[in-house]
């Protein structure tokens, strides 16, 4: 797993979010932008984390973030995360892994003693010049918008 470092820019993606319209990486273009990656919508700690951004974003607007939320699932199945829980900001529909990869988030995972390979919850913060400014590999699922403000 080759995971994009602080320094990096922000790399080129073209893909559909919950409503079937294309995000594409020049859409931030001067903004600030937070990317987080989770691994399937609707679980619980998927859901804690979404809620805890949702719940904060007034905050998260106010310094001048955009946000984008990014998994494997389907359009129809983060239209349905998306609906049921209120969510302000978009969720990219990835099924192909294009920007999961570009992203160097989709690896090797063990959970209950199994190994897999999974999508690794990460988040990514970008300045207005697209620059990475910080990677947040230990996630706090019910704090991650803390997580994001106190950075």
């Amino acid at each position: 797993m080759n995971t994009l470092q602080v320094g990096a820019t922000l790399p080129e993606f073209s893909v559909t979010d919950q409503d079937g319209n294309v995000r594409k990486h020049t859409d931030y273009h001067n903004q600030k932008l937070v990317v987080f990656f989770y691994p399937k919508a609707n679980t619980p700690g998927c859901t804690a984390e979404a809620c805890d951004l949702r719940d904060h974003y007034a905050e998260l607007q106010a310094a001048g973030y955009a946000l984008l939320g990014v998994s494997a699932d389907s359009e129809k199945k983060q239209k349905n995360f998306a609906t049921k829980y209120d969510f302000p900001f978009p969720l990219l529909a990835d099924e192909d892994k294009a920007v999961i990869e570009a992203f160097g988030v989709w690896g090797p995972k063990k959970f209950m003693g199994r190994e897999f390979d999974g999508i690794h919850r990460k988040t990514f913060v970008f300045d207005a010049s697209g620059v990475c400014e910080r990677v947040i590999d230990k996630v706090k699922t019910k704090q991650h918008a803390a997580q994001i403000l106190e950075g």
